[in-house]
């Protein structure tokens, strides 16, 4: 065991639930937070006593404050922040798009990485901390569908950025991972289908959970005096795709 705690949202599938047994296993206590309260401790019971789950939703910005203030007194002292929470909804062009998909968006992916984040700024600085946010190579490449998802991830690297200059001086390291194509339930919750997921998914060799838990262990493990500030990753099989053009 380390005595370091990190907290990781969105921890009940996916990146965030690798990334909770990753640093388990490297010893840290972890603190997962997600909405489905079954799947929470489900991976608690699974992992053990040193996690502590939570469950709220991230656009609710009183039971984020209640939730922090249940922590037992083993798991006040935050070092690391993993701002895993997010998600994409619908593929339709703009003109297209559901509007109230484009808020749910924007308010798990900004609005409530924000608000966790600010409120737990106190404890990083106090124990000189770390706090990794989880953007995407859609925050800087765009592509067709990708409006609003690609917009909120392009805020959460921003949002990084602006965080390490406000941070210069306090010791908090603050790192942007921005991963390419990972198979988890990101496309079915994004589609609604399990085939659009095993087609986009099938034969492409895509990057794993496991790879960016490993990934995220590597930067929290780097000494205090290295800031790792962006880090894009993509499977080989993925690269840059050429300009669109209309005819006609």
């Amino acid at each position: 065991m380390t005595d370091r705690t990190v907290l990781i949202t969105g921890a009940t599938a996916g990146i965030g639930e690798a990334a909770a047994r990753t640093f388990a296993a490297a010893g840290w206590r972890v603190i997962g937070t997600g909405r489905r309260a079954d799947r929470l401790e489900a991976l608690a019971a699974d992992i053990g006593p040193q996690m502590h789950a939570l469950a709220f939703d991230m656009r609710d910005g009183a039971a984020i404050d209640d939730a922090l203030a249940s922590l037992p007194p083993a798991f006040q002292a935050i070092d690391l922040l993993i701002n895993n929470a997010g998600l994409a909804l619908g593929t339709a062009p703009a003109h297209q798009a559901d509007l109230a998909q484009w808020q749910q968006m924007i308010d798990t992916n900004i609005s409530g990485l924000i608000a966790i984040t600010h409120k737990l700024l106190p404890r990083l600085v106090e124990r000189k901390g770390a706090i990794i946010n989880l953007s995407s190579v859609a925050a800087t490449y765009p592509y067709s569908g990708g409006n609003v998802y690609g917009g909120t991830k392009a805020f959460v690297q921003q949002f990084s950025l602006g965080l390490r200059s406000d941070l210069h001086g306090t010791g908090v390291r603050v790192t942007s991972i921005e991963p390419g194509m990972v198979e988890t339930e990101f496309t079915l919750v994004r589609t609604g289908s399990q085939a659009a997921s095993d087609a986009l998914y099938g034969d492409a060799r895509p990057m794993t959970a496991q790879d960016i838990a490993q990934t995220l262990l590597w930067v929290a493990s780097q000494p205090p005096h290295l800031n790792i500030n962006r880090l894009e990753l993509m499977p080989v099989t993925q690269s840059f795709a050429g300009f669109q053009v209309a005819r006609g």
